[in-house]
């Protein structure tokens, strides 16, 4: 189990190197991030943002969106993973929005996963990033750090992970420590091509210890 001196170390860490990690996606409206985070779904942020800024401005309203040709939002967003069902999706969630909560993004996570293609970890970003409500939302990065340095077990499911994480960081620390574990996943701890040669965690990152066993 993960001692509160190795929890104090891991998270004094991210904040050296990560102090201000922040949501990579683009957005101006409330409804474009919602957007943004249902596409970002295996797909990587960058790709998302290079094909949003086309689709807000043929498309600049929840109501837009809701009336849009479906053919239309597959073609814009034709490089971006399973894009027939995202383009499906997002116009049933923006059709949803219009006429059960008046057009605007709900907080209240029941509701926001009761819109078409929006799951746990899509309304968590939801809530976090626009409404300031303390969730995490676990994603491939995320995992791949809890199981690295030991927050969880290398077996855990995400739904074990969001409950393991939400009972051992403090609860003013999960939109921050969040961010934090997706960027270090993102530029430093990657599922390929690690940097352990400067990592000052390497001593307790479960993947490095298991080649280093197999290695002897």
């Amino acid at each position: 189990m993960m001692t509160n001196e190795t929890l104090t170390r891991i998270l004094t860490y991210f904040d050296e190197i990560l102090p201000e990690a922040g949501c990579e996606l683009n957005y101006r409206q409330p409804h474009e991030l919602l957007i943004a985070v249902m596409l970002s779904a295996q797909t990587p942020d960058a790709s998302v943002n290079r094909v949003t800024p086309i689709l807000f401005s043929r498309f600049n309203s929840v109501e837009a969106l809701a009336q849009a040709d479906r053919e239309e939002v597959e073609t814009i967003i034709r490089s971006i993973g399973l894009f027939k069902t995202k383009a499906k999706n997002i116009i049933a969630a923006m059709r949803m929005m219009q006429e059960r909560f008046s057009g605007a993004v709900p907080s209240d996570k029941a509701f926001l996963t009761s819109l078409p293609g929006v799951g746990i970890k899509t309304a968590n970003v939801v809530r976090a990033e626009l409404f300031h409500i303390p969730e995490i939302a676990v994603d491939t990065h995320v995992t791949r750090i809890a199981k690295r340095l030991g927050f969880v077990k290398m077996s855990d499911d995400v739904t074990t992970i969001e409950k393991k994480l939400r009972k051992r960081l403090p609860i003013e620390r999960y939109i921050k420590t969040h961010h934090q574990m997706i960027h270090f996943g993102r530029y430093y701890c990657q599922a390929r091509g690690m940097k352990c040669a400067h990592c000052p965690l390497v001593d307790i990152c479960r993947e490095k210890n298991k080649n280093l066993a197999v290695e002897k």
